[in-house]
């Protein structure tokens, strides 16, 4: 196996009803409030809703040798939202979704995240 890609053996896959119960477990024994599952809960789920898309490019790139690629929009973070939604129309599915990604990591701005996901339901 590649020392690049993921050994399969070191991958855990924990279903969102087990995580859930286990929360629910954790507030019923007073270690945490609801809203505080909630809330990690939320965050688990977009985590893991984005970032498997941004890892595994990244890991077929490094498998076939390619190099990590500039983000798609130069200078991103100096950009206004409105600059960004300018840029989208230009980009292909993969690297919305990098933005979209991005975006939501960083400055969390509705206008560029509804932007972006008007274009990928196109």
């Amino acid at each position: 196996m590649s020392p690049q890609l993921k050994n399969p053996l070191d991958v855990m896959v924990i279903t969102r009803e087990r995580l859930q119960d286990t929360l629910d477990d954790a507030v019923r024994r007073g270690r945490m409030t609801r809203d505080d599952a909630a809330e990690l809960m939320s965050e688990i789920v977009r985590r893991a809703i984005s970032a498997p898309a941004d890892r595994v490019v990244q890991e077929v790139k490094a498998a076939i040798g390619a190099a990590e690629d500039e983000f798609p929009i130069a200078d991103y973070d100096e950009l206004t939202a409105a600059q960004i939604v300018s840029h989208l129309d230009a980009l292909e599915t993969v690297d919305l979704r990098r933005v979209r990604d991005y975006e939501r990591r960083n400055a969390n701005r509705k206008t560029v995240l509804n932007a972006v996901d008007s274009r990928l339901d196109q």
